[in-house]
């Protein structure tokens, strides 16, 4: 018998086809649990200012309680709040961060932290090389697609961003930085 083949035994014929009606929607997973986690999930996935009903609508509940809950997480530091009308909401890149800061340093060394960041400035060195430019940014798509392709370019591109970005917050968790501010800025190795 091959891995692929099918014993006899795994199927008598007088099984019934589970009722669907009878399984949990897929969308009850964003709908249950606490309105404020619901909201969190939702706060953690905006990239962009969005009005409050919009967060609500995501978060599947009424818009004045998304609407306190905001002003709350605005005051905790978790959201930005943008002004006029409507007012809008977007996650705060930098509080994030700074809560990534906070972890490594409670979970790792400093020799730990070390290592990872060197380790780090080595693979950001590979890419360095390998595409004879400081930044990620100034790669252009087109033209390294001509060498290697596209896809494997734009992973690499990618992976090298977020080398980048891991760099940063590993150097601000060895520095103990409080703040890491808004534009990830290339760690110079």
């Amino acid at each position: 018998m091959d891995f692929t083949d099918i014993p006899d035994d795994a199927y008598t014929g007088d099984e019934q086809a589970p009722d669907l009606d009878d399984l949990e929607p897929p969308g009850a997973l964003f709908t249950e649990g606490p309105v404020r986690e619901r909201l969190l999930d939702v706060i953690t996935g905006i990239r962009d200012p969005t009005k409050v009903a919009e967060i609500a609508e995501l978060a599947d509940c009424d818009t004045e309680t998304a609407r306190d809950y905001l002003e709350w997480f605005d005051e905790m530091g978790l959201v930005r709040r943008h002004g006029g009308r409507p007012v809008q909401y977007e996650r705060n890149d930098t509080y994030f961060e700074w809560r990534r800061v906070e972890r490594i340093r409670q979970e790792y060394t400093d020799e730990e932290i070390v290592d990872a960041l060197s380790d780090t400035f080595e693979q950001i060195e590979a890419y360095r090389e390998q595409f004879d430019t400081d930044n990620p940014n100034s790669v252009s798509l087109v033209e390294a697609s001509q060498e290697i392709p596209t896809e494997e370019a734009w992973e690499a591109l990618s992976e090298w961003e977020t080398l980048e970005r891991r760099a940063r917050v590993l150097d601000a968790a060895r520095r103990d930085h409080p703040s890491l501010g808004d534009k990830p800025d290339l760690v110079d190795v």
